[in-house]
């Protein structure tokens, strides 16, 4: 029974897969229709011309006039060589453009998917699957137009020797069934050995990418060597599933080398007994020599099938991320509202453990308000469910009334906006990391939001200021943060949620930025991740957080309680706030 149930899925991923390298071949789009008219035109010249030069050879002998005929193969020459040319620009424009938007389709979905969702997915990995097996998938098309190119002529050249001959055609379709018997055995093996080749290959860049992400760690920990032998563990089954598939094409090549001569020896020795005796012409005996090349051409079709195995194999990996299943997203606008935040009976399991039972807690419109509590007591959690980073098992979390799983996803995050620990900086210079999601921002606007997260002076300070590329902005911890600050700042109408931002900055900056929090951003809701007290003391209310909700009051009430000191790691003796 479970064998059967890992060969039923393994039957609908490559269904999957399947759609997928159709959606491909649309997604060429005209130019994916121009490769099929000049592949078509090059079949229809390749296949008519060794007729056309046996009638020629045919009035040579005969002492008629060969001019049309000469003619006649000369144009046909020409249009193969035409065609060839617009063949090969067509099928590249067409690669592009199934690739450009398999990418974009990939990348929309997985953005779409929501934090939890993503974060089941290894970045490496998913990098793989977008940037090289979107490219082998967006080779179908031609791929799919070229094999079939490469097995019309094929069947055009036997249907030629039936007209020409039957017993040139009976003798040719006697090897057929063999062959097409090993074309069929080798697809199987080939598409085997691709999928585990892709699957590892994408293991391999998983650990690479995760490797890079700790380098210091690692030139710390002095376990370069170790890390090396980890990260290219997977290429000893890379190498083997490759020489699977190259053994795979060599013995079909070699399978082919043995049988297809057999076969044009068997059918030119029956042309030559017909000739004769009469039954076919010198011309006729030349054409179907040419017949039989082309006969035999259906050989030629194992290359683009072989390309076709490795399409089939990445297009499966892409398929299994569109088939994860993305966030609901819903279509609600907003209405006027100070962000009020509303959590109603959430109740939260992550990690085998329950973070949240039925928490009900209300944030009012424009406080600021400091979530406090020891590791591991949902403070992030809570940061994250109250501007959908994360979805409750149960219940529903409110802004002003209207439930964020029925907000347009651009009105949520044009309403609610994030500043992180660690933060990841978008774009291509320093203006775009502080603009991104805000693409009406000016540049008055992002100069503004940088000197409210104190990120102005040292941004200015860089070799082209704002237009300095990222790449030559070597930021240290603190000022990267204060650049995501930037970006939250401009970018959060109603709410603003930071979580733990403080950890990076030194306490003058934290002190400067929490009067912007206190000053110029009071017209919306702030919601701060605290681990310093000074912090909690400068909110107009804290959220304790110990086992769920422990209390919702200000500082000051609550720092007499010696857990809640405890929280900050702080047991004060005459039990003064720190501020």
């Amino acid at each position: 029974m479970i064998a059967h149930t890992g060969l039923d899925q393994r039957d609908a991923d490559r269904r999957a897969a399947d759609r997928l390298l159709v959606r491909a071949l649309r997604n060429g789009g005209v130019w994916t229709g121009a490769l099929a008219v000049t592949s078509l035109v090059s079949v229809v010249a390749e296949t008519a011309l060794p007729a056309v030069l046996g009638k020629a050879v045919d009035a040579v002998l005969r002492g008629d006039d060969t001019a049309t005929w000469a003619a006649s193969a000369g144009l046909l020459i020409g249009i193969a060589m035409i065609t060839d040319a617009v063949d090969d620009f067509a099928a590249g424009v067409s690669i592009a453009r199934s690739t450009a938007r398999l990418r974009h389709a990939v990348l929309r979905h997985v953005t779409a998917m929501g934090a939890p969702a993503v974060r089941r997915l290894v970045p490496g990995d998913l990098a793989s699957r977008l940037v090289g097996n979107a490219a082998e998938t967006g080779r179908a098309g031609p791929d799919v137009i070229w094999a079939v190119a490469g097995i019309v002529p094929a069947l055009g050249g036997i249907v030629a020797l039936a007209l020409i001959d039957p017993w040139l055609c009976l003798t040719f379709l006697v090897g057929v069934p063999v062959l097409v018997l090993l074309m069929r055995a080798f697809v199987r093996d080939a598409s085997d050995a691709a999928e585990r080749y892709l699957k590892v290959q994408g293991e391999l860049a998983g650990r690479l990418v995760d490797a890079l992400a700790g380098a210091r760690t690692i030139a710390a920990a002095r376990t370069a060597d170790a890390e090396t032998r980890r990260v290219l563990a997977p290429l000893r089954d890379m190498h083997r599933h490759g020489v699977g598939m190259w053994r795979a094409l060599g013995r079909i090549n070699v399978q082919e080398a043995l049988l297809l001569p057999l076969l044009e020896v068997a059918v030119l020795a029956v042309a030559g007994l017909e000739l004769i005796r009469g039954r076919i012409t010198p011309g006729e005996m030349l054409a179907a020599a040419q017949y039989v090349v082309l006969g035999a051409g259906l050989g030629q079709a194992v290359q683009s099938l072989a390309r076709l195995t490795r399409s089939r194999a990445a297009a499966g990996r892409l398929a299994a991320v569109l088939n994860e299943a993305p966030a609901p997203a819903g279509a609600e606008r907003l209405p006027p509202g100070p962000g009020r935040l509303e959590f109603r009976a959430v109740a939260v399991r992550a990690g085998g453990r329950q973070v949240f039972d039925r928490l009900d807690l209300v944030v009012p419109g424009g406080a600021l308000v400091a979530v406090v509590g020891r590791s591991g007591s949902g403070k992030s959690m809570l940061a994250a469910l109250a501007g959908r980073l994360a979805d409750p098992d149960e219940g529903e979390v409110r802004l002003d009334g209207v439930p964020l799983v029925l907000l347009d996803p651009g009105e949520l995050r044009r309403a609610v906006a994030y500043g992180f620990e660690r933060p990841v900086l978008f774009g291509d210079t320093v203006a775009d990391a502080i603009g991104s999601g805000a693409p009406e921002a000016t540049a008055d606007d992002v100069a503004a939001s940088a000197r409210a997260a104190r990120a102005d002076a040292f941004v200015r300070r860089l070799p082209r200021g704002y237009r300095t590329p990222l790449t030559a902005a070597p930021m240290s911890g603190g000022q990267a943060q204060r650049v995501g600050l930037a970006r939250a700042f401009l970018q959060g109408r109603r709410v603003l949620i930071l979580d733990d931002v403080a950890a990076s900055l030194d306490t003058l900056t934290e002190h400067q930025i929490t009067r912007v929090l206190t000053g110029p951003l009071a017209d919306r809701t702030r919601i701060v991740v605290a681990h310093r007290a000074s912090i909690a003391a400068r909110a107009d209310t804290v959220v304790w957080l110990d086992d769920g909700l422990r209390a919702m009051a200000p500082h000051h009430l609550l720092w007499n309680d010696p857990d809640y000191r405890a929280a900050f790691g702080a047991d004060r003796a005459d039990g003064s706030p720190d501020r």
